[in-house]
């Protein structure tokens, strides 16, 4: 027997895929070009507000600059979708609706023109779902490049924390890290932190990554995330965790040992630095600071109290900045309610309910545990956090879990070669005529 041709190629690059054990091949037909618009779409939900920067940033060339990213997300998208083809699917279609009842609200301009401005931007952000959708398929490609790109962004944290200390951990914050090149507020970074290591660390127990690999990911990401003393993200990666590998460990070994270590973890941290803890979990506030949510329970009062007509409580007032009287809302479910009334609020809970239902119904897989982890971790972020109404990392989160839950799609049919018809000698012939 001859020896077999050798194939050469990088760890892990695409002449590995589907050759190593575990390994994920890439999905078929889905372009490269995806991954870009994806990082678009989180280029775009950066915002343009946080604290300041090294090299002062305009807020107007921010806005260009992820305004224009998500334009060119939207017209990539349709270049490679030219055809339109989509998948339907409940989370776009609900986003659809959102999306209507905020055009409603903000019909009115009772928040200005700006939030038909608003409007529009959601409209290409949902556009460009819309056109991704059809390569949804419960595969992990999106999953690299949300890691990746989210990744990139916490790169420039770490760069602007060791290039700048003081403006990267400003007295302004209480001392929290902040992005120092590119406005990044301290929920924000460690919103960010949290959903990678999360995903990172299931692609770990999935066995779909190495472990260098995945240090590389999440060692700084933990100190970067421990340095934005940002108590709800925290909370959501553990808690977020806890369900997504609580619902692999019937099928996986690996996600029964990652369980019983991090559970010891859990005890021997919660026992030998309690004190530390604890002064970290309070960040240095009062008892009655703490108990306010840092002020959030006032403002919630306030939307709450304020007088509102049967049509500011059905449709809200329109989209806005996502504060009350100057105050941010920090609330999803409060800020939706302000903006886009009751029929907001209704789709917002039809799309969480939506997505945990399909995910509760999956049977158990890595991709599903990734979807839990991303569903739960949202939920859990919506009390302190504003985001679910609007163009924001959120509803990419929950896209991705969308995507992640998605069907896979039925591969077409190779046709069949036809037999390869025989030649007959000639002298055969002649003896048959014969």
């Amino acid at each position: 027997m001859g020896r077999q041709p050798r194939r050469t190629g990088l760890p892990g690059g695409p002449d590995a895929a589907g050759t190593q054990p575990g390994a994920e091949p890439r999905p078929v037909g889905t372009p490269r070009i995806a991954g870009i618009v994806w990082g678009l779409l989180i280029l775009n939900t950066l915002g343009s507000a946080g604290a300041e920067t090294i090299i002062p940033l305009p807020r107007s060339l921010i806005q260009v600059v992820t305004m224009g990213a998500l334009g060119a997300a939207f017209a990539l998208a349709l270049a490679v979708n030219l055809r339109l083809r989509i998948r339907a699917g409940a989370y776009v279609f609900l986003l659809t609706l959102l999306l209507v009842a905020s055009v409603i609200s903000s019909a009115h301009l009772e928040s200005g023109f700006g939030a038909l401005f608003r409007c529009a931007r959601l409209a290409l952000f949902v556009s460009t779902l819309w056109l991704l959708s059809r390569w949804w398929d419960d595969s992990l490609t999106f999953v690299r490049h949300h890691i990746r790109m989210y990744f990139a962004v916490l790169g420039s944290v770490a760069a602007g924390l060791v290039i700048s200390p003081g403006a990267a951990l400003p007295d302004l914050y209480g001392g929290r890290l902040v992005g120092a090149l590119w406005p990044l507020t301290p929920p924000q970074i460690g919103q960010y932190a949290a959903v990678i290591i999360g995903l990172t660390v299931l692609l770990v127990v999935g066995r779909r990554t190495d472990r260098v690999s995945a240090a590389v990911v999440i060692v700084p990401s933990l100190v970067l995330l421990a340095l934005t003393h940002t108590r709800t993200a925290t909370l959501g990666l553990f808690i977020g965790l806890a369900l997504a590998i609580g619902s692999l460990i019937l099928t996986s070994a690996a996600a029964r040992r990652f369980f019983t270590w991090a559970v010891l973890c859990a005890v021997v941290a919660a026992v030998g630095f309690a004190s530390a803890l604890q002064t970290w979990f309070l960040r240095g506030q009062s008892q009655e600071n703490f108990s306010s949510l840092t002020g959030r329970a006032k403002v919630w009062d306030a939307l709450l109290a304020a007088p509102r007509t049967t049509g500011e409580k059905v449709f809200g007032v329109g989209l806005g900045d996502k504060s009350f009287g100057g105050l941010p809302i920090d609330n999803s479910w409060l800020a939706v309610y302000n903006e886009q009334g009751l029929i907001g609020v209704a789709v917002v809970a039809a799309i969480i309910i939506v997505l945990g239902g399909v995910a509760l119904l999956r049977p158990p897989s890595l991709q599903r545990a990734c979807a839990i982890f991303l569903i739960s971790y949202c939920a859990i972020a919506s009390y302190t956090e504003a985001g679910l109404g609007d163009a924001s990392p959120y509803l990419l989160h929950l896209a991705l879990a969308a995507a992640l839950l998605a069907a896979p799609a039925e591969a077409a049919p190779l046709p069949t070669p036809e037999p390869a018809r025989r030649s007959v000698p000639r002298w055969t012939r002649k003896s048959e005529v014969s």
